[in-house]
Order: structure tokens, then sequence, then C-alpha cells
């Protein structure tokens, strides 16, 4: 008979089963509903990774799972080469919501896809095979986003990659002038570097960033799948700049727990033909119906507004934080990185066991990206679980 406890017994089996490219927690998480998870033994923990920046709705939400239970009924998958009724309604919704001009779309099943969309719209736009991204940015693991990504041990495995992909100091408008020129077909940024140590862009340098391009020819592409969705406490984070990209490309939360990615392009892109790209499940009715609900939910709860709020709450507790291990304390809205003298994976360890589960940000940055529901008392707990743990 097998004596193993049912959590030990499922992780044995993923060990057994997975090719291993996943570091794993030893626990095993059965159910979400706000910003609360349980693992298999009915304990609760506060979630303060929400999927990697998935669950801005929290998990579950009931309008999310009203809208995917009522489409599973009636149709799942609808390639398009056939025009679909929810597909439909939520292109419109999307151009309702988005700032002017970004009004085309290509629906895909994730952030890393919609980059991938995002590089061969730009060379397809402008004839030329440039890529311009930042250090320490990260874009995604598939070959075109991981040539954008820059930290070695991502890509040093898997090169040669992309060719023609060039990386600048992120806030450094000067070594941007230096590096776009009349063979750039696009400069990729965040307006705050997730992966990368949670650390938010200049607006001077997002706004040089959009002039020289449109001095030079090149699209401008953001990348907003981790910020996008009232993460920042704005509905879209470019919004804090007033800027307009070429391309904006969103994923994560957008279908509130479903899979799915956006390129949003404006009108400097050109020249697409049909068969230039596709995407066997992009845009199939069950995703579609879920992101309408999700970004339904975003405008009546206010959960951009509620971002901002709590966000700077939670940084003006953690910057009093009396810890000499504490170096910097940053972010925007509900994206929160606490950069420590020392790295970061003992601490999220000792989180866990308080019950608080967070995320690193390279080596040294504690990243905080709870569910935008999240209550003002869980906050109070994380607050007092980090005092604890960093004392």
């Amino acid at each position: 008979m097998n004596t193993l406890p049912l959590g030990d017994e499922l992780q044995a089996l993923e060990g057994r089963y997975s090719v291993g490219v996943y570091a794993k927690r030893p626990l095993t998480i059965v159910r979400g509903a706000g910003a609360t998870l349980w693992d298999d033994r009915g304990r609760a923990y506060i979630d303060c990774a929400a999927g990697q920046g998935v669950a801005n709705l929290g998990h579950c939400h009931p309008r999310v799972v009203a809208a995917i239970q009522e489409q599973a009924a009636r149709l799942i998958t609808c390639q398009e080469a056939f025009h679909n009724d929810q597909r439909a309604r939520l292109l419109s919704e999307l151009a309702a919501l988005l700032p002017a001009g970004l009004e085309r779309f290509f629906l895909c099943n994730s952030g890393a896809e919609a980059v991938e969309a995002g590089l061969k719209f730009a060379r397809a736009s402008t004839g030329r095979s440039g890529i311009v991204a930042a250090m320490r940015g990260f874009h995604g693991r598939t070959f075109g986003a991981l040539s954008a990504t820059w930290e070695a041990h991502y890509r040093e495995p898997f090169q040669p990659l992309l060719p023609d992909v060039r990386h600048v100091p992120y806030n450094n408008l000067e070594a941007l002038e230096a590096a776009v020129d009349h063979t750039t077909a696009a400069v990729v940024l965040e307006v705050v570097q997730g992966e990368g140590g949670v650390r938010p862009a200049q607006g001077a340098f997002l706004v040089g960033a959009q002039r020289l391009c449109r001095e030079r020819g090149a699209l401008l592409i953001i990348d907003e799948v981790q910020t996008g969705c009232g993460r920042t406490g704005r509905l879209w984070a470019i919004e804090h700049h007033g800027l307009e990209p070429d391309i904006l490309l969103l994923g994560k939360a957008i279908a509130g727990g479903v899979p799915m990615g956006i390129a949003a392009c404006g009108p400097r892109v050109q020249g697409l033909q049909p068969g230039h790209h596709g995407s066997t499940f992009g845009g199939n009715p069950l995703a579609c119906a879920a992101a309408r609900a999700t970004l339904q939910v975003l405008r009546d709860e206010r959960l951009a507004e509620q971002a901002a709020a709590k966000g700077a709450w939670l940084l003006e507790q953690l910057q009093t934080l009396p810890s000499r291990r504490i170096r910097e304390v940053r972010g925007l809205g509900l994206m929160v990185g606490i950069e420590l003298r020392e790295r970061a994976q003992p601490f999220l360890a000792a989180l866990q066991e308080r019950g608080v589960i967070a995320l690193p940000a390279g080596p040294t940055v504690i990243r905080l990206l709870p569910p935008l529901v999240i209550s003002r008392e869980q906050l109070a707990l994380v607050v007092a679980a980090l005092r604890e743990v960093l004392a």
C-alpha cells in the first residue's frame, strides 16, 4: 500500500515525469480565491505572486468563472479563418480601452508569443532587421523574445540567437540615441522592468525613445505583459507617461488566468499580409470570453485605482522597515521590489513558512505582485511577515 501523503505523491509524480526546467518549491497548491491560495493540506497562503502576475483579479473571480463556463458550453475553439462573436466584441472593447491609434490586434496565447509577433511585425513594416532592447530587460524565452532578453544565463545555452539585436543601459537616453539608426526596426522596452529587479523607467527616457523612433523610422514596442491590466495603478502603464507606442504587448492578466497574449498595433505597423503570422489557438472564443469579463471587472471594480492606493501604502510601509538587509524598495502600484544586500531565496522560503508566497526578481530582489483585490488587512500581514524575516 502506498503510504505517501497525497501532496508528496503528487510532487513525486511531477518530479518523475517533468523535463526539469522548473525549480519547484515543496508546495502543492490545489485551490485559490481572491488573494488566497490553499495547499493540499488545507493551509492558506497570502498570494503575492499571482501566478507570475497573472491573477490581477484574484483567483477564480466569479465573473470570469461564469464567462468561461457559459462559453465552454457554447463553443471553445474557432480558428481565425472564420469570424466569431466573442472575438469581434473583444477587439472592439480593446480598441475603446487602449490609447487612440492602437486599434488593430493580433491575438495569441502568451506574452512571449506577443513579443514574437511584435518583432515580426516591426521587421515586416520597416524592412529593417535591427532590434534595440534594454539591459536587465526580460521579454520571454522563445527565440525572438529571448534574443531581446538581456540576462546571460537565459541566453547562453541557446546561442546563437537572432542576429542584429543590441542592448543598451536602461534609462540611458544617450546610449539609446547612439544605438538607434537606419537599420533599426524596433526599440523594445518595459515601463517597469519586472524580472530585471522591478525597476521603473524614467519618463524622459521613454518619451525620448518614442521621439527617436519617430525621427529615425523605427517602431516603438512597449512590453506591458506584466505591467498591464491595472498592475501599476493605471489600466496601462504607458498612461503614466502619455506614451503612444506603435506596438503594445499584453499577456499574463489579460484573460483572468486563461492563456492569452495580444499585440496591439498602431498606424505605423503596415504591410502585413495573410500568412505573415498565425496561431492555432489565438483568438479562441473561450479566451476571448474570459478577456472580456476581465476587462469589465477591471473597470467596474476600479482595480487600477485600488492598485495605486494600496501600492502607495505598501511602498510607504516597506520603505520604513528597520532592516539593514534592505538596500532599496521601489515599485509602481502593486508591482514592488525589495532589493537586498544578500540573496533573496532564503527569505522567500522564510516568507512561505509564514504563509506568504512571493517571487524573486533576479538573485537579490524580493518581488511582490499580489492580486489587485488583496485587502489592506492581508497587505498588513505581508508587511509583518517581511519585518519578521528581514529583522
